[in-house]
């Protein structure tokens, strides 16, 4: 179309020429040769747009290619990314599967040390002791569908054992455990050792009897509440299917302001098998002594009933935490019940900026310190006092007590590593081993270190 429209341009100007030797002037022959120069300067330049155009409709054809060849890879990549297990690092490494599959190996190191001072009239072997407290392996994680799982075993000292051990499922904000777990007793005894502000916990949790037991239980948490709920059997290793117990227990974790708030009530019965004894006793703070200066000794028992108070209070680098527990426990025939008692008050205080205790679920959590060693600070030092109070007399049964008054100093270079140091001086009222004169009413020392590692 363009080619006809300048050739019929180029003859009527060869055409005017002609017309106008037979009486036009010379100036409009001159104009006619400059419009036929236009016209020439105009077909050139249409030739050269449509170059221009049809290079340009190339380039973009090439580039809407390359552009979905972009997109195609993109999702390609993508897809890839999203197949590759994905890892964390907490203290090792957590991986995470396609699907909610996720696995992380965990393990922790607790290695004690320190000496128990008692008088030298009772004649008990003392001094200095050592300990591997904890020596635990084991893995955790998640599986698809809200169903996740624990197994860990400890193998201190050479002697292997299961602590945890249990398949739960989730959904909401409803948990079901099946397995070996902790029973539902006392803020203090659910607190991981590895988080504890002592190098061991209040007397009334071991002297009670507070273990892991195999069982099923039901836990509901929304907001500021948790509830909690089982019927367990025994621990593993001493299985009998003759004994079992109920156990509930119910935080309420307001926050006000900054400040974290613990109120906690738990309830336990045990139904004992039939001719059982029971045994309450307790060590002076540390582990690493067989030394037990209350005990109950053994006797006839049918079943324990006890309930406890919980409080606590988180603000800044300061905490504060108070507990209570009673335990009644029933002996056949016409023989009076006794009720024991254990309970302690405790304030900590940390001395870095930015430090302060974790807490999470109703129970004491990790802390994390704000300036970790490798980071440019010293990690977090805290200071903790503690009364800590057990009696196991009642009802013609003369057990002993124990009035522990106990200082710490822990310091955390890292969120998984820990130094603890710890005194203790402990008076004792009607203690098993009289002393000089057959005085059964004295003090012990005692100071205990730890180094602990976890993952």
């Amino acid at each position: 179309m363009r080619s006809a429209v300048v050739a019929l341009a180029v003859a009527n100007c060869w055409a005017l020429p002609a017309a106008a030797q037979d009486g036009q002037s010379e100036a409009i022959s001159q104009e006619l040769a400059e419009m036929r120069a236009m016209m020439a300067q105009m077909a050139a330049r249409i030739d050269s747009l449509e170059s221009e155009l049809a290079e340009a409709e190339a380039k973009a054809d090439a580039a809407q290619v390359s552009a979905t060849e972009a997109v195609e890879t993109a999702a390609v990549a993508t897809a890839a990314v999203e197949k590759t297990p994905a890892i964390n690092w907490k203290g090792a490494p957590e991986i995470k599967g396609e699907g909610g599959w996720s696995f992380k190996p965990r393990g922790r190191l607790q290695y004690d040390t320190g000496f128990v001072n008692a008088p030298s009239g009772t004649g008990v072997d003392d001094g200095w002791g050592t300990d591997i407290r904890r020596a635990r392996l084991g893995v955790s994680g998640d599986m698809p569908g809200g169903f996740g799982y624990k197994f860990e075993v400890d193998v201190a000292n050479s002697d292997l054992a299961v602590t945890d051990a249990y398949i739960s499922y989730e959904s909401g904000d409803a948990e079901i455990s099946v397995g070996q777990f902790n029973n539902f007793q006392s803020l203090e005894e659910l607190t991981s050792s590895l988080h504890t502000s002592f190098i061991e916990r209040a007397a009334f949790t071991d002297a009670f009897g507070f273990i892991r037991r195999v069982g099923i239980a039901a836990e509901y948490g929304s907001d500021d509440v948790l509830v909690q709920a089982g019927l367990f059997s025994d621990n593993m290793d001493r299985l009998s299917n003759e004994s079992w117990s109920a156990d509930g227990r119910v935080v309420f974790m307001p926050k006000l302001g900054d400040a974290q708030l613990h109120l906690g009530a738990s309830v336990h019965f045990r139904d004992l098998e039939s001719g059982s004894e029971a045994r309450y006793r307790q060590r002076p703070l540390v582990a690493f002594t067989d030394l037990r200066f209350v005990n109950t000794g053994r006797f006839d028992a049918e079943s324990e009933f006890a309930y406890g108070l919980e409080s606590a209070v988180i603000s800044g680098p300061f905490h504060a935490v108070a507990e209570g527990y009673w335990n009644k426990v029933a002996q056949p025939g016409a023989m009076e019940d006794p009720t024991f008692f254990g309970g302690y008050a405790e304030v900590g205080y940390f001395l870095t900026r930015g430090d302060t205790r974790g807490y999470k679920g109703g129970k004491f959590d990790r802390t994390k310190p704000e300036n970790p060693v490798g980071e440019g600070g010293i990690g977090s030092v805290q200071v903790n006092l503690r009364y800590d109070h057990l009696d196991l007399t009642d009802a013609g049964i003369v057990g002993g007590s124990q009035d522990g008054y106990y200082l710490s100093i822990v310091w955390k270079p890292t969120d998984y590593t820990m130094l603890l140091a710890n005194y203790g001086k402990l008076d004792y009222s009607n203690a098993v081993y009289p002393g000089t004169g057959g005085d059964t009413d004295y003090s012990v020392d005692v100071f205990g270190v730890r180094a602990q590692v976890d993952f």
